[in-house]
């Protein structure tokens, strides 16, 4: 054994033992192939794998129909809101009007309420309405009905 560096326990190496002749080392490297997967698992792993996808499209689907359908009924309940505002607005408005309609009535256009209760209609002399002439030509088709039924 040889004292290298204080230290009796060093082997010496077996490279410098052996013939300084020789220039090239061999060494082994373990080369491990892999085998590619068969079809049928390719095929299994890709149909698994598709359908997946299908389920969590239907998913997806399903959540937009409902997110849809939730979407509407919020703007219909907007909408109906809208209009009921809308709708007490105008009924405000109607009271408003019938309680000028007397008075306007009375004011602008001369109306003065009967002292008997009932229908009083007043039509001016001389005017001819369409419902007169009818009446005229009702009555003068009977009269000529009859007239000739006696001859």
């Amino acid at each position: 054994m040889a004292y290298t560096r204080g230290n009796l326990a060093v082997q010496e190496q077996q490279s410098k033992r052996s013939n300084p002749s020789q220039r090239y080392r061999e060494t082994t490297k373990v080369v491990t192939r892999r085998s590619p997967l068969p079809v049928r698992e390719k095929l299994l792993y890709m149909f698994t794998v598709m359908f997946c996808v299908a389920v969590m499209a239907a998913i997806l689907w399903q959540n937009v129909a409902l997110y849809n359908i939730k979407r509407q009924m919020f703007n219909l309940n907007t909408d109906v809101q809208a209009i009921t505002t809308e709708i007490k607005e105008l009924s405000i408005q109607k009271q408003k009007l019938e309680e000028q309609i007397p008075e306007r009535a009375m004011n602008e256009l001369g109306y003065v309420q009967p002292e008997v209760e009932g229908l009083h209609v007043q039509v001016p002399e001389g005017a001819n309405t369409d419902a007169g002439q009818i009446a005229d030509n009702e009555e003068t088709k009977t009269a000529d009905s009859v007239t000739t039924a006696k001859k």
